[in-house]
């Protein structure tokens, strides 16, 4: 039986694509299930038809009356749910905007396929790219607040390993 030697490291920097992978879908599941929640609760003050056009169709966001309002505060309010997920699913400050941006280029994707065509509308492009930067800055501060914590330090008898 081979043993592992130690490095000194505090975490691996093995390439793990299957690990990846999963929090991949991880937090796209989050993201689309925070969005999905957010976008009822909208809906149920708005009184409008619960609808994925509110989730994919890029028409659905605009600032011409309350709904479309109230959809583009739900979609920031989900990029705080996401970073809340990126920061429990990762938790590595380095990876934030990795998996920050690889989340919304699949929202890019999704949409893509959703409409027929890329979306067009800029408050659209606006919008993801400020939610994109809202998810980033708040799980690399969450992230950096967990890795930077004293690590507590026993005063009692030491084991041997």
């Amino acid at each position: 039986m081979k043993m592992k030697k130690l490095t000194g490291q505090f975490r691996s920097t093995t390439w793990d694509p299957f690990l990846i992978i999963c929090q991949m879908i991880s937090l796209q599941c989050i993201m689309y299930f925070g969005l999905g929640m957010w976008i009822c609760m909208v809906d149920m003050i708005a009184g409008a038809p619960r609808s994925l056009d509110h989730l994919f169709k890029y028409q659905e966001i605009h600032i011409h009356d309350l709904d479309g309002e109230l959809i583009i505060a739900a979609f920031v309010l989900n990029a705080l749910t996401s970073a809340l997920g990126l920061w429990f699913v990762v938790q590595r400050t380095k990876q934030c905007l990795d998996f920050s941006a690889t989340m919304h280029l699949f929202h890019l994707l999704v949409c893509w396929c959703y409409n027929g065509r890329l979306p067009t509308s800029l408050l659209w492009w606006m919008l993801n790219l400020a939610c994109l930067t809202i998810t980033c800055v708040c799980s690399e501060f969450l992230c950096m607040r967990t890795e930077l914590q004293a690590i507590p330090l026993s005063l009692g008898p030491k084991a041997d390993l």
